[in-house]
């Protein structure tokens, strides 16, 4: 079974923003732990098109699109946090990819994680992620280490 995507509606915005927390180091990732970011991913302006929300019969997580190129995409992506650690990133991570091959007929992604999140890491690699860059990045207050990484999608077949 392959999730749905759809517009993320602001309903389901201020649900992630003010419902879903994370534990432990973890909190990293609640959406109130950066003020601008927060601001942007409530101002349905600014999430415009690029925003959706990925149901398995509820909203079980979401992914932003930055286009790069016609053939190349950043996400950002986050998991309900129940769901998280319990081996789930794999399908949903899978539905993400496959979502945009389809949808888009992109062939390049990229993504960036912080470095401390070794789980994430290790899912990105299982499904062709090669860590590319670490930099740092101003958030939450603070500036951190990040890992950007890059996915080819493969070529399609000839016909």
């Amino acid at each position: 079974m392959s999730h749905t995507f759809q517009p993320l509606t602001q309903e389901q915005a201020e649900l992630i923003a003010f419902e879903w927390r994370y534990e432990g180091e973890y909190a990293f990732y609640n959406m109130d732990a950066d003020e601008e970011d927060l601001a942007s991913f409530l101002d349905a302006d600014e999430r415009g098109d690029t925003t959706f929300a990925i149901l398995d019969d509820e909203l079980i997580g979401f992914v932003t699109l930055q286009f790069e190129s016609a053939d190349a995409v950043s996400i950002g992506l986050g998991m309900r946090p129940d769901l998280t650690g319990s081996g789930n990133g794999h399908r949903f991570l899978t539905s993400i990819l496959n979502w945009i091959e389809a949808t888009y007929g992109t062939r390049t992604i990229y993504l960036a994680v912080a470095t401390f999140n070794k789980r994430a890491i290790r899912l990105y690699e299982s499904l062709g992620f090669i860590p590319q860059d670490t930099f740092m990045q101003d958030t939450n207050g603070g500036v951190y280490p990040f890992l950007s990484m890059t996915r080819e999608q493969s070529e399609p077949p000839n016909n």
